[in-house]
């Protein structure tokens, strides 16, 4: 939701268009119904925006009793697709809703909404108060120094991946089996091809042996940023035994009444200010977190290889020889200190 907003703001500067404050969209399975609001600061927004584009909290009276015109920009990606495309609807039904494409070419817009693009991601956008002193005091409570470590293998992840694991408990396969739906694994041939390419999410056990291959001491401080319903964490636990989590850490009256939204919040605020920040899967929050820590000058970034991981243990590696074949895949950026998402990083001034 960040990402789509921050590529709105860039959308609306483009077209010249007033933004309206958007609605998050309920999702019973998070069990969300938190609101713009109650996860950014509202009135920080629109002040370090004003300049940039013209932000409205509701819609005027003449207009707010009507349905937005819906307009479907999955395939548009540049300046000219959304003024020859997309403005022509706005000027006609004055009110649109759009959902920018994941495929945006952000590095292909003029430097004016390039400019109002960055202006929200990395200077507007603020968390309420009351979230960011809670998000201060999660922080404050990790122990010193720590990596935060996004770790994505819950059941509707695994089920989305379309792979298939052995040696999982029956309580996971359970959970995996009741997310799939319709969506079913790939298998034979197709399932060897698909795990190739770096498709299957990193098990726990899988994200230990790699941190074991990069030699982080297994005592260290880990922070796991990482939603509801993780499953097989023992895989990880048995190995780094200094883990903590929100629920753990925050008072249990504090964590029960948050949200999806504001959990996430306080992950990526805990992630960005992290002294090393790894994670098992290239998401949006991993692309958000990645920039933010770039922009703040903090490069102990890392994207952990499921494409070499998937590569070397077909390859029938183990021990000491994966190890070090594991440890050579991720060297360059491991000394570097930076993930595969900087070198698209265009927001490098400050505003």
């Amino acid at each position: 939701m960040r990402r789509d907003f921050c590529d709105g703001v860039g959308i609306a500067r483009l077209l010249n268009a007033t933004l309206v404050l958007p609605k998050f969209e309920a999702a019973a399975y998070w069990n969300e119904s938190s609101g713009f609001a109650d996860v950014f600061d509202v009135d920080y927004f629109i002040q370090h925006i004003n300049g940039f584009v013209k932000v409205v909290k509701e819609l005027p009276p003449d207009i707010a009793s009507k349905e937005p015109f819906q307009v479907d920009c999955s395939k548009r990606k540049g300046q000219f697709d959304y003024i020859e495309s997309v403005l022509p609807s706005l000027l006609e039904h004055r009110y649109i809703s759009i959902t920018p494409a994941m495929s945006q070419r952000r590095d292909r817009y003029p430097k004016y909404a390039k400019a109002a693009l960055c202006q929200a991601c990395y200077s507007a956008l603020h968390l309420t108060r009351s979230l960011e002193k809670k998000a201060s005091e999660l922080l404050e409570a990790i122990p010193k120094p720590f990596l935060s470590l996004h770790l994505r293998f819950e059941p509707d992840m695994v089920a989305y991946s379309q792979c298939e694991y052995s040696g999982l408990s029956s309580t996971s396969m359970e959970a995996i089996e009741a997310a799939r739906g319709d969506r079913k694994p790939w298998t034979g041939e197709l399932a060897r091809i698909w795990r190739k390419r770096g498709k299957c999410p990193l098990t726990p056990s899988e994200t230990a042996l790699i941190l074991q291959a990069l030699s982080v001491p297994t005592n260290t401080n880990i922070y796991l940023a990482a939603g509801d319903g993780l499953m097989e964490i023992e895989g990880l636990t048995s190995v780094y035994t200094n883990v903590y989590v929100k629920s753990a850490l925050l008072s249990g009256e504090d964590f029960t009444s948050m949200h999806g939204n504001t959990k996430a919040a306080l992950d990526y605020y805990v992630s960005i200010n992290s002294d090393s920040y790894m994670a098992t899967y290239f998401g949006n929050m991993d692309k958000m977190v990645a920039a933010m820590r770039a922009y703040k000058g903090l490069y102990k970034t890392l994207f952990l290889s499921r494409r070499a991981f998937a590569e070397l243990t077909f390859q029938g590696l183990k021990g000491k020889e994966l190890m070090q074949a594991l440890w050579t895949a991720h060297k360059g950026d491991f000394i570097m200190g930076r993930g595969s998402a900087l070198p698209d990083c265009f927001c490098e001034f400050k505003l």
